[in-house]
């Protein structure tokens, strides 16, 4: 894999995508059964997030986008960014569990529960603050990073 590299006065498009619209889509792709059994790897469960078409490199070999490019990366505590695969660190409850924590104290069913709970969790919020703030910048989710331990 290799990864797009930022050169001097290389303009980076990043990832552009409306927040809100990626958690809704991300929601019914779970919802659908999109983390079942994959047809070319069926050796191992799928991964939140990386085996979706939510992220922004599902699918490519080439011309990787970095990590912090991720409308995501929004959601991952600031301590955790610099890691391999930052949105696994994603707090998805006030308890900071994880869904890293999930793939090593859980089962596939129980980071699929908790992941469908925190998105329809963070639909339901980031509604609620663009109906009452139409037209200004969205504010950040509260962080449950305090008790999120990266690594």
């Amino acid at each position: 894999m290799k990864v797009r590299s930022q050169g001097k006065g290389e303009h980076m498009p990043g990832d552009n995508r409306d927040v809100l619209e990626v958690l809704k889509s991300e929601l019914r792709f779970l919802e659908n059964g999109g983390y079942g059994a994959s047809a070319t790897a069926k050796w191992r469960p799928q991964f939140i997030l990386e085996d979706s078409p939510t992220c922004p490199n599902y699918g490519r070999k080439q011309d990787i986008l970095p990590c912090s490019e991720c409308v995501l990366m929004r959601f991952v505590p600031r301590d955790c960014r610099g890691e391999r695969i930052p949105c696994r660190h994603i707090a998805l409850d006030v308890e900071g569990y994880t869904i890293d924590t999930f793939y090593r104290l859980g089962t596939q069913e129980e980071v699929e529960a908790a992941w469908a709970d925190w998105l329809r969790e963070t639909t339901q919020r980031l509604q609620g603050e663009s109906a009452r703030q139409p037209g200004e910048a969205r504010a950040l989710p509260p962080s449950h990073s305090a008790a999120v331990a990266c690594g």
